[in-house]
């Protein structure tokens, strides 16, 4: 499931970039790029803009929500225990070691 979320989520992020590249700044759409005279000849200027922007808030939109459903698929890998914590915790408990007795060593006094 979490990978299906994620690969919509990659599918529809490719689908909102090639949508908003085809809409123009200035309202031409795609009357004047990739040969859109037709498709605004059969559905008009106005109706290819509207169903552009229509596009990209649908595509923005499911973007946010697969994303958001990931979160709640993702696999649980934050349970497991590391070992190299365990073993650290242990060695902080084990009986006889007292950490305060320690000292640092200090360099001997040789003469070279």
């Amino acid at each position: 499931m979490y990978t299906l979320f994620i690969s919509l989520v990659i599918v529809f992020a490719v689908l909102l970039v090639m949508v908003i590249l085809a809409q123009n700044s200035k309202g031409g759409g795609l009357s004047s790029q990739f040969g859109g005279s037709g498709a605004s000849n059969l559905i008009g200027v106005k109706k290819t803009g509207d169903l552009l922007e229509r596009l990209t808030w649908g595509f923005a939109i499911a973007i946010m929500v697969f994303t958001l459903a990931t979160n709640f698929t993702t696999p649980n890998t934050f349970n497991q225990s590391d070992d190299i914590l365990d073993r650290a915790k242990e060695q902080q408990t084990a009986p006889g070691l007292d950490l305060n007795r320690i000292t640092p060593a200090t360099p001997s006094d040789s003469t070279e």
